[in-house]
């Protein structure tokens, strides 16, 4: 009797949890969520699929120990939408889509739990195609692509979308020196970048360049190191980095850095980073606006890297992702013209911008001969 009822509380339990997942993806209308699970290598993996209106869904994979499950569904979720919305802006013909692999990404099983990624990818016919993200890498595509066709941003490829996605922020920033100052020459200009990766590396570069002052944080101190022996940037602590007094802050780490305690420590006028997910909660978009910093929406400054990939699917020239990748500029600045002209933040303008186009695509005739 106590095993038919452990069996039935569990049962119950996995009712009432599908019941929360499901209540999950209808709060932003996603797609398809696949869990999958390979135990000879040890791979938990999650593919969330958002939209596929535009196109097929494109997004990365991250490779995270996440402190829970549940947390790698939220993560894979809020990702996921977040691809769509960036396509759509960028004027590219993907859908939104994400993949998370929960566990340790130092681990020494690499091409087996990229190869039952790849099985996983497969199994999705083509909605989805994947790319390298956090904690994944071009090496790591390689092994994926062993068991797919639906994967970018390999060797010898496009490969490595950092730079594009650097130059793209670079851009984006330069917009929002418009919009602020009058004038998007950056020369004299501070910016302070909090991540030093490669997106973070390329940006400094790209800014030291054109004269700019920039400080830089990371809490690996070997790259803070690099950045100040290879570009003259000026190191910061990771603790005070919410607190340098300059033009702009630039988030290139991870994402919820934008939040109740951070916003009021802030001494820039403007916010402009490679990072996803900056915000903690929508409402930190409300709390920027009113201490006047301006806000460059993270998926919309940071499309570089997704339009870098797609170059893959589309056949483009790295330079032509180049250009492509330089129309952030006049796309930021006309979502802060939106935001201005309806009285609203330049998140929800960059929302609008972007479910305008899903919805009016999604309403378009087929027709057939």
């Amino acid at each position: 009797m106590s095993t038919d009822t452990s069996v039935a509380d569990r049962v119950a339990e996995a009712a009432e949890g599908r019941s929360e997942m499901f209540d999950l993806m209808s709060r932003h209308d996603h797609e398809q969520v696949v869990f999958t699970y390979d135990p000879s290598s040890g791979y938990k993996g999650i593919i969330a699929i958002h939209n596929t209106a535009l196109g097929p869904a494109l997004g990365g994979t991250r490779f995270w120990k996440y402190d829970s499950d549940y947390d790698a569904l939220i993560d894979v979720l809020r990702l996921a939408r977040g691809m769509t919305y960036k396509a759509a802006v960028a004027g590219l013909n993907l859908g939104g889509g994400k993949a998370v692999i929960i566990g340790d990404n130092r681990t020494q099983q690499r091409e087996m739990v990229m190869r039952a990624h790849g099985r996983a990818v497969e199994s999705l016919g083509g909605r989805y195609y994947t790319a390298e993200d956090v904690g994944t890498s071009v090496a790591d595509m390689d092994y994926i692509h062993m068991e797919t066709e639906h994967v970018v941003g390999m060797a010898g490829k496009s490969g490595d979308p950092s730079p594009v996605t650097a130059y793209g922020t670079y851009r984006g920033i330069k917009a929002c020196s418009l919009k602020k100052f009058g004038t998007d020459d950056l020369a004299g200009r501070s910016v302070v970048i909090q991540g030093a990766g490669h997106v973070g590396y390329f940006l400094a570069e790209d800014l030291r360049a054109e004269g700019a002052k920039v400080f830089v944080a990371d809490i690996d101190g070997e790259r803070v190191q690099r950045c100040v022996d290879e570009l003259e940037c000026e190191a910061v602590g990771t603790d005070e980095v919410y607190d340098v007094d300059a033009d702009v802050f630039a988030p290139c780490a991870l994402g919820a850095i934008l939040n109740d305690d951070t916003i009021p420590r802030l001494k820039v006028e403007i916010v402009a980073g490679a990072a996803n997910n900056q915000l903690a909660k929508a409402r930190h978009a409300g709390m920027l606006e009113e201490r006047d910093i301006l806000y460059a929406p993270d998926y919309v400054i940071n499309a570089g890297g997704l339009i870098n990939v797609y170059s893959e699917l589309a056949g483009w020239t790295l330079e032509r992702s180049k250009r492509k990748a330089g129309e952030i500029y006049s796309t930021l600045l006309a979502i802060f013209d939106l935001a201005a002209a309806e009285g609203i933040t330049s998140a929800e303008a960059a929302d609008e911008v972007a479910m305008r186009r899903v919805q009016a695509v999604t309403q378009l005739h087929r027709t057939y001969v």
